[in-house]
């Protein structure tokens, strides 16, 4: 038996705002975007660019939503990611347009999952999981909202908004925890740069982008 996972079906969606000027061209942030999700383990099956007066509550306008959910049918995505960080809001509002049945990722969250995949150092992981826990945070209120929905009356009082304090609660303990572990973790790297530096011996840093080849060189 195959055991393997399938690789996420990714469509990718990126909005250019009237008159904002960006360093780069829809074009070539949504190439990049490509190569992060490849690298991220998704199989891109499409990339799909707007242009808007202003971003709107969905990221993207009515007309363009309303068209995804149309080519969710030939495309078979299970998974959209948007060329900009989303609000949370912005981010509950389309899955919501999407019944739940898509995975909604901006480029933030893929960035971070990137580095998830290639942080070997301790310190690496630790600024990784804290990111990513800063990050999800603001985002909790969507996840209950389902309950809230439910409105108050017996068995139903209450229960999305202490799912939610819970669950903030338990992240802003996680969020203490790494950040007590990461000032340990750099007075040792410190204490180790020390070493190095009364040594003489020189020490060399490879530096680059995602797929660089900074393995590889090294």
């Amino acid at each position: 038996m195959d055991t393997e996972a399938e690789p996420e079906q990714a469509l990718l969606v990126g909005v250019a705002i009237k008159g904002k000027r960006t360093p780069w061209s829809m074009e070539d942030s949504l190439r990049e975007l490509e190569q992060l999700a490849s690298t991220a383990g998704a199989e891109v099956v499409g990339t799909i660019p707007q242009n808007l007066e202003k971003h709107s509550v969905t990221y993207l306008g009515k007309g363009k939503v309303e068209e995804l959910l149309e080519l969710r049918e030939a495309l078979q995505f299970d998974t959209l990611i948007c060329d900009d960080e989303l609000t949370p809001t912005q981010q509950r509002n389309l899955e919501s347009s999407f019944k739940d049945q898509v995975k909604v990722i901006d480029r933030t969250a893929l960035i971070l999952d990137v580095f998830a995949r290639h942080a070997r150092s301790k310190e690496g992981q630790l600024q990784v999981e804290l990111a990513q826990a800063e990050y999800l945070l603001p985002r909790l209120a969507g996840q209950w909202s389902h309950l809230e929905r439910l409105g108050g009356g017996i068995g139903t009082r209450g229960p999305g908004e202490s799912q939610i304090e819970t669950d903030r609660r338990l992240i802003g303990h996680r969020i203490h925890r790494m950040k007590r572990e990461l000032d340990e973790v750099r007075k040792q790297r410190e204490q180790h740069r020390q070493r190095r530096s009364n040594s003489g011996i020189p020490v060399i840093s490879l530096v680059g982008y995602t797929n660089a080849g900074k393995s590889s060189l090294l």
